[in-house]
């Protein structure tokens, strides 16, 4: 592999943790990290020993490749600003406010025959990889994702921020396409809807119940999924799985435990391989439309429902 010029635009929370990854990450060498607040961008980078930069378009010309961790609302923008220089793209999730924007990634991508990844980090956790690789298809999945109330994620409601994780995890169980679904939520601190549930029906019969809150006390993740001969239940957090099944004496239970992963360093390193040729990104930018595509008709739903029973939203 060559060695990938890389930067991060966005030295918040996310680009941070980006940051610190790329720059450990063989195959690459972080040079820049660009952000409005170059004082913050300074205190990510100086431990790096690599350039700030207050204006991203500085950086095009000099990179091969960056990384996207802004809010959402800046990601069509800056990623096709980057495609345009010929620069691949991992950008967080979701990959655009709306299908039109991701759209117009999607082209240029294709167009430039650039990588354009998409940052569901849960693709790279081991216990959902094992339970992906399960043959058969599930009949029923409930997934719940509580977390406590975080300001800065506010520019997005909770089905973008934190129920999209799920449904596209969701997505790349399924074994069918989706024939119904339905949707309810409701505004609780913020203006935008902080707590949701969605029920979607698949063509072959299964079907998942998806439940996310961002103004719970405490964090919580679970995912459930039952096959006609088995249950098992994933802990994301500690990247383990639970099978149950029932064997001549009674229920048989079995813990699978997975050594440790950083989803984050597995997800620097894949967009890496992606960049360099050597294999296709594991989260696509059609995989990651499809997810937002999702996502926004459940909002569309919760919409809806607040609308006709007389809530403001």
């Amino acid at each position: 592999m060559t060695t990938l010029r890389t930067a991060v635009i966005g030295a918040g929370h996310m680009g941070s943790l980006h940051a610190t990854r790329l720059a450990a990450c063989a195959g690459a060498r972080l040079t820049a990290l660009a952000d409005i607040d170059t004082r913050r961008a300074k205190e990510v980078a100086q431990p790096l020993g690599c350039e700030v930069v207050s204006d991203f378009r500085d950086l095009l010309g000099s990179i091969d490749a960056a990384c996207v961790a802004v809010p959402t609302h800046l990601h069509h923008e800056i990623a096709a600003a980057c495609m345009d220089a010929g620069v691949h793209v991992l950008i967080e999730k979701p990959l655009a406010r709306t299908l039109d924007e991701a759209d117009r990634l999607l082209g240029i991508a294709r167009d430039r025959g650039l990588v354009l990844q998409v940052g569901h980090l849960q693709r790279y956790n081991p216990a959902f990889v094992a339970l992906a690789a399960r043959e058969g298809y599930p009949l029923f999945i409930d997934i719940e994702r509580l977390a406590p109330f975080k300001p800065r994620s506010t520019d997005i409601d909770v089905v973008l921020d934190l129920m999209i994780h799920d449904l596209d995890l969701l997505l790349a169980l399924a074994r069918a396409p989706i024939e119904h679904v339905s949707a309810s939520g409701f505004p609780v601190i913020t203006e935008g809807i902080d707590i949701a549930n969605a029920r979607i029906e698949f063509a072959d019969g299964s079907v998942a119940n998806l439940s996310a809150s961002r103004v719970s006390q405490a964090t919580l993740r679970k995912f459930r999924v039952f096959w006609s001969d088995a249950y098992i239940s994933a802990d994301l957090q500690q990247q383990r799985l639970r099978v149950v099944r029932r064997g001549a004496a009674g229920m048989k239970e079995e813990d699978e435990v997975f050594p440790r992963t950083d989803e984050i360093k597995a997800q620097a390193e894949a967009f890496v391989r992606a960049a360099n040729g050597a294999a296709p990104p594991p989260v696509t930018g059609a995989q990651g439309r499809q997810a937002l595509a999702l996502a926004l008709e459940i909002r569309s739903k919760v919409r809806e429902r607040l609308a006709r029973h007389g809530h403001a939203h």
